[in-house]
């Protein structure tokens, strides 16, 4: 990103081969950090989550033809340069490609090979077809998410973006801080189920000291409390509630101004403490509830829409959203460092966008490229 101020990441050099979901938000987290990421796109590629979503955006893209020699070659050449490979294909794919550990490893003994899977390299269902809800369902996490009668559907955050990308962001940065003690390079092998279960540590601990139930709804902190909810408005909008703690819980009672009898923690009285929660939320309107705690400590907040959230006097504050296209917000990257700002959302390239200029810039000669666009092993759209 030209004229960006450098990153914690600045001179980590990327390969990212295209895909959808957790590797590109890995590879789109990694270039907002600072490091030079490349995406590597397939021609013709038409896969609307390939090609749309925002997750293209702050990294330029190349398209290059891997089914033919001289395409990997292509790859091959900037793996050689690099200090991170990015893919998240199936078990054995970039083997077949040429670019797989054995061979990427014995030629650049430096780079992170940093592979991205949902049941991960090995086991029975390695090579198996699956999405983050089959990932969540079989780590445990989706059967904690919903009414006490069945789970939900969530958006793909647990095991896509959550226990996908994050984790193996974490891991490429954990290989790169290893590979200044060491001086090697190494696998990372980062599967969405592992990270998925990973996210449930806490529940699991309290599964194993008798402190939860293993059922929905029934418990502390997945709205088995009155005072950890989320409760309907006049509006028929909604507000979330997480008054866990006896002084919020007071704030909590003495805002919605209801008379409960009973401790707030006595789980007998559970059902009319709901009730008069319920009864009390339904009074008012949403945003009308949100300006009478406005100031206090009873842990209430609107919930607000996908189009409202970015318009919050807080994250407006923050800066939490940045301008993105056709006038539109978008999330910025976080956390944020003092020394080392990580950058700004930048514009999403379309497949192939910098094909030419990035191999320039990157070791081809302008023949080499001309030679290779002839050819059809790289495409300049």
């Amino acid at each position: 990103m030209t004229g960006a101020p450098p990153g914690p990441l600045e001179g980590v050099r990327v390969v990212e081969l295209g895909g959808i979901g957790p590797t590109p938000f890995a590879g789109m987290y990694l270039a907002e950090l600072g490091a030079d990421v490349v995406r590597v796109d397939r021609p013709g590629e038409s896969n609307p989550l390939a090609v749309a979503g925002g997750l293209r955006r702050s990294r330029p893209s190349i398209v290059v033809d891997l089914k033919g020699e001289a395409g990997r070659a292509v790859v091959q050449r900037l793996v050689d340069e690099a200090d991170v490979l990015l893919e998240g294909y199936r078990p054995g794919v970039v083997e077949r490609l040429g670019l797989g550990p054995e061979e990427c490893l014995a030629r650049n003994p430096r780079l992170v090979l940093a592979r991205m899977t949902g049941w991960g390299q090995t086991g029975p269902w390695a090579g198996r077809a699956g999405h983050d809800i089959t990932y969540a369902a079989v780590s445990g996490t989706l059967h904690a998410f919903g009414p006490a009668e069945r789970p939900v559907a969530p958006v793909p955050l647990i095991g896509d973006f959550a226990g996908g990308s994050m984790y193996v962001v974490a891991g490429v940065l954990a290989a790169l801080v290893a590979r200044g003690t060491t001086g090697r390079g190494q696998v990372v092998d980062a599967a969405m189920v592992d990270g998925a279960a990973h996210l449930l540590t806490m529940v699991h601990g309290l599964v194993g000291a008798g402190a939860w139930q293993d059922e929905r709804a029934a418990n502390l902190l997945d709205g088995g409390a009155p005072f950890y909810d989320v409760y309907e408005c006049a509006d028929g909008r909604f507000v979330a509630v997480g008054a866990l703690e006896p002084a919020f819980w007071a704030e909590l009672v003495h805002g919605l101004g209801v008379a409960v009898e009973g401790e707030q923690y006595d789980v007998a009285v559970w059902p009319a403490h709901r009730a008069a929660f319920s009864a009390a939320f339904r009074s008012r309107t949403r945003d009308e509830w949100a300006a009478a705690f406005e100031g206090t400590d009873a842990c209430v907040a609107p919930v607000l829409s996908l189009t409202e959230a970015p318009h919050h006097p807080h994250l407006v504050e923050r800066g939490t959203f940045a301008p993105g296209p056709g006038g539109t917000l978008v999330p910025r990257t976080g956390p944020r460092l003092s020394g080392t700002p990580v950058r700004d959302p930048g514009p999403e390239p379309a497949p192939g966008a910098d094909t030419t200029a990035y191999l320039l810039a990157h070791g081809f000669s302008a023949d080499e490229v001309a030679a290779l666009r002839a050819a059809g092993a790289v495409v300049q759209t």
